[in-house]
């Protein structure tokens, strides 16, 4: 009679323990899907706005191709325009005006921000390269934070950013325990310096 008891405990600390394990595992996965989901609606909402920024230059310039109703036909919003053509240009004809000067103004103002401010995996290259030791993706988001606070720099997107690195050999990752640390890879540079000589002179 007294083993019952011993091994009705024994049978839930193994059944605790499995499931303490699933419970993580599934935490973990949770983190990287949102992660991946994050990533992907970061990169739709930067399509989606180079579309309509093509699509306002497009109508400035006042050119038409048939390309464009098909990707955009997709959107659901453009079909409202496809049902009333005629109006909506008649409509819109004096705000091409504007739009042409707008979308000027957008475009002259979009390209030095683009050339002066480094993206996300630009920072995070040149942060793995500065500290020359492994970091975690939440020390990188920190530091980052602290260094641009203009930008909002999440742990989740940083993590699917270096795993993107490690992906293209730009990074190495190492897993010490439950976490895991990145390093930068570092870049063979001496490819550059080989087509020199082949120009010889004769």
């Amino acid at each position: 009679m007294p083993e019952n008891p011993a091994s009705a405990t024994e049978l839930t600390s193994q059944y605790s323990a499995q499931v303490a394990g699933d419970l993580d595992r599934n935490t973990k996965e949770q983190e990287r899907i949102g992660a991946e989901i994050e990533a992907l609606q970061a990169q739709l909402g930067t399509l989606q706005h180079d579309h309509n920024v093509l699509v306002s230059m497009q109508q400035a310039l006042g050119v038409s191709s048939p390309a464009l109703p098909d990707t955009t036909a997709a959107q659901s919003a453009p079909e409202q325009a496809s049902a009333a053509p005629k109006p909506t240009k008649a409509k819109k004809a004096g705000a091409r005006d504007a739009k042409k000067t707008a979308a000027k103004k957008s475009t002259a103002k979009a390209s030095p921000a683009a050339t002066s401010a480094p993206t996300l995996v630009e920072l995070i290259r040149a942060h793995l390269v500065k500290q020359g030791e492994p970091r975690s993706a939440a020390e990188i988001s920190s530091a980052l934070g602290q260094a641009h606070p203009e930008r909002n720099v999440k742990t989740t997107v940083v993590r699917t950013t270096l795993e993107g690195l490690v992906a293209k050999s730009h990074a190495h990752r190492a897993k010490q325990g439950s976490s895991v640390f990145y390093t930068a890879a570092a870049a063979p540079e001496p490819i550059a310096a080989e087509p020199q000589p082949e120009a010889p002179v004769s």
